[in-house]
């Protein structure tokens, strides 16, 4: 055995870490990779593309890495603790976007693999960001592919593993990670039993949108990938205009299946149980009063855009759940709006959906929190003696949580500006670069300047792509996964 290969093994062995678990689930994720790309070859196939033999390439790599990891890598103990269960997600994403990226760049339809990565990890973060000049002009078998990573990442790969094996309540661990939010309970006391509502919650909305898209007149094709977009709030079109040549029913009705998506998939479940407490959410109202806020401000700012009223409406509406759902589709170049309404749809792209949706952004639940803890600081101020508690839900939030928040605050924070400070060397207008990092960061796609709803990410260089993809993914799995992935200390023996 050679040197690099005895300290793998090495590695496997120290103790302080379950590397193997680590691992082992890694080579999962790729087997899973494998089966789904049977779907865009089967659709490869069916339209006669040559594109398939591309992607069944690619599921021959998928499987291959993915089986040796899970023989390789068996585990002694499939116990693991919250630092593995980051170093998971965090692997897991990065290699299923790298493998995900190879059917774009082994077809020559996107012929620079930096740029069919950026898209890739576009699609599975469910950003929307495209570096693509001409859409309309890839096969169906990609963009099938293209859209359907949106529908994989929406609700989490590693979710859908949990839900089909047998892992015991330790993967809670993996979904922590994964499931975007200040905090990630469990619906049922089993967290198999919890993927699999969340999973049939999101296959039932996908099936009724598909359906209702059908009964537009949108054809199956159609239907499906953007039922992918608008479920996994992601965003990635097959036209050039996006969504702007379809019908207005159409449009009014993935208006409102975006919005839907924007909100906590947990309450769905509760909705059939105990629909009470759905009324108490403190973080739905909010949610539903920023949608309702937004578009009546900008209905009225585009007057002077639109002949009548019920086009400034259904834009406004449009673009407003776009937003702040993080979907990324348009019906319109919100770059040549008036000045407030392109500045709420800029505060939006910071605010994002509801905790447990498949929106991104910093999370409605966290923007109360904040604001609420605020307000608190203030009133001590004012009145020293008082004992005021933060409340969510009429229930007072122990101190963890609120300073969970805030030190999440402060990382977001701090990202977007390292990542806007590293992006600034760009030949674009500081509209662009920043609108850029915080469409990517906050994972809603089209940002402002060159990369807005009519242009793309394809002249950025190829690091700035690279840069902006790591944004995506740190977006994506909310940061902390990322930064215990490649924190040096984590890797070290205790």
């Amino acid at each position: 055995m050679g040197l690099p290969a005895y300290a793998f093994w090495q590695a496997l062995r120290i103790k302080t870490m379950n590397y193997r678990i680590i691992f082992h689930t890694t080579g999962k994720v790729l087997l899973v990779e494998a089966g789904l790309l049977v779907l865009p070859l089967l659709v490869s196939v069916l339209y006669h593309e040559r594109c398939a033999w591309a992607v069944l390439a690619s599921i021959a790599v998928a499987a291959v890495l993915g089986g040796l990891l899970t023989l390789l890598a068996r585990p002694r103990s499939h116990k693991f603790f919250s630092r593995e269960g980051y170093i998971i997600v965090a692997l897991a994403w990065v290699l299923l976007s790298a493998v995900g990226a190879l059917p774009f760049w082994f077809s020559r339809e996107i012929p620079s693999y930096a740029d069919a990565f950026f898209e890739t990890v576009s699609g599975f973060t469910t950003t929307g960001a495209s570096i693509l000049t001409d859409v309309e002009a890839m096969s169906h078998g990609l963009l099938f592919w293209r859209s359907f990573t949106h529908w994989v990442g929406g609700m989490g790969v590693l979710v859908f593993i949990t839900m089909i094996s047998g892992s015991s309540d330790r993967s809670m661990n993996i979904l922590k990670a994964e499931m975007p939010g200040p905090v990630v309970g469990k619906l049922t006391p089993r967290t198999r039993d919890t993927a699999r509502v969340l999973y049939l919650l999101y296959f039932l909305i996908t099936a009724v949108l598909v359906g209702m898209l059908l009964l537009g007149g949108m054809p199956l094709f159609d239907s499906l990938v953007h039922a992918f977009g608008t479920v996994g709030t992601g965003g990635f079109g097959i036209k050039a205009d996006s969504i702007a040549s379809y019908s207005p029913y159409i449009q009014r009705v993935i208006t409102v299946f975006m919005i839907l998506c924007g909100v906590n998939f947990n309450l769905y479940y509760l909705l059939l149980r105990q629909w009470r407490s759905v009324l108490r959410s403190d973080e739905l109202w909010t949610y539903l009063g920023l949608v309702v806020v937004a578009t009546g401000v900008i209905t009225l700012d585009l007057r002077g855009v639109y002949g009548g009223l019920d086009t400034c409406l259904r834009q406004a509406a449009f673009q407003v759940g776009s937003v702040i759902t993080t979907t990324g589709y348009a019906t319109a170049d919100f770059n040549v709006w008036p000045g407030l309404s392109r500045a709420i749809l800029f505060a939006l792209m910071f605010i994002g959906g509801c905790a447990g949706s498949t929106a991104g952004g910093l999370k409605v639940s966290r923007a109360m929190i904040l604001l609420r803890t605020i307000r608190r600081e203030i009133n001590r101020l004012v009145h020293p003696r008082r004992v005021t508690a933060v409340r969510c839900d009429g229930k007072a939030l122990g101190s963890e949580v609120q300073r969970g928040v805030s030190i999440y605050f402060a990382l977001y924070c701090l990202c977007i500006l390292v990542a806007f400070l590293c992006l600034s060397g760009e030949p674009f207008t500081l509209e662009t670069n920043l609108s850029a990092v915080v469409s990517c960061f906050n994972n809603v796609g089209p940002g402002l300047g060159t990369v807005g709803p009519a242009g793309s990410y394809a002249d950025y260089s190829v690091l700035s792509k690279l840069l902006l993809s790591m944004a995506m993914l740190m977006g994506r799995l909310e940061i902390y996964p990322m930064l215990v992935a490649l924190s040096p200390s984590v890797w070290r023996k205790d």
